[in-house]
């Protein structure tokens, strides 16, 4: 992940790669470790996970995922789920900036955001299923909250892509705008989303 800033708040962006970015045990690492320095940089108000150029991320890599058995595969599977929990705890807003494919375990971190931007070519879906997979790093549960049971439902068992429209009108993003605006309307949602802490709006009462 690259580490960069608009204003103030921190873009994590995929780098650019030859194909997809995927989910790697390395890339959620990296993404854990980032995530904590911005935690304590005390400089941002606010966090974008974005996509490279050409795409947010396809999910988990599979020739990964297939090599890893047992006790790795339980390690794995909790990793990419204590890198979502972070994302969905964390202490002032995170804002997915999507383009291109977001599909699987990208889905995950997605919708573990706070807000999701994207661009009017972006997808997204969980086609892990055509393979016998089954997401597991909470969009099971997250997904549904989003954007109801049955819209969950059929993505989850069919693997049907969804466009960036049909995204809008579902509730599983917040706004579609072009690729050049992209980063910078993710940061403004960021910034929007700050709220008065609880302790301090019961003030008065």
């Amino acid at each position: 992940m690259e580490l960069s800033s608009h204003d103030s708040v921190a873009v994590l962006a995929f780098p650019p790669t030859a194909g997809y970015p995927r989910l790697t045990r390395a890339v959620l690492q990296d993404l854990d470790e980032l995530l904590e320095e911005v935690k304590y940089a005390g400089l941002f108000s606010g966090v974008v996970i974005a996509s490279n150029p050409s795409s947010f991320s396809t999910g988990a890599d599979i020739e990964e995922v297939a090599a890893v058995e047992g006790a790795g595969a339980r390690q794995f599977a909790e990793l990419g789920q204590s890198t979502c929990r972070r994302i969905e705890n964390f202490p002032f807003p995170v804002v997915a900036a999507i383009r291109g494919y977001c599909l699987g375990g990208g889905l995950d971190l997605a919708v573990a955001c706070h807000g999701r931007v994207a661009t009017y070519d972006a997808s997204f879906g969980h086609p892990g299923v055509a393979l016998g997979l089954m997401t597991g790093w909470g969009g099971t549960q997250r997904l549904p909250r989003l954007v109801g049971k049955s819209s969950a439902l059929q993505m989850l068992l069919t693997g049907d892509r969804i466009p960036a429209t049909q995204a809008l009108t579902m509730g599983l993003v917040d706004e579609l705008v072009s690729s050049r605006d992209l980063v910078s309307q993710a940061a403004k949602r960021a910034q929007a989303l700050r709220v008065v802490p609880p302790a301090r709006a019961k003030s008065g009462h």
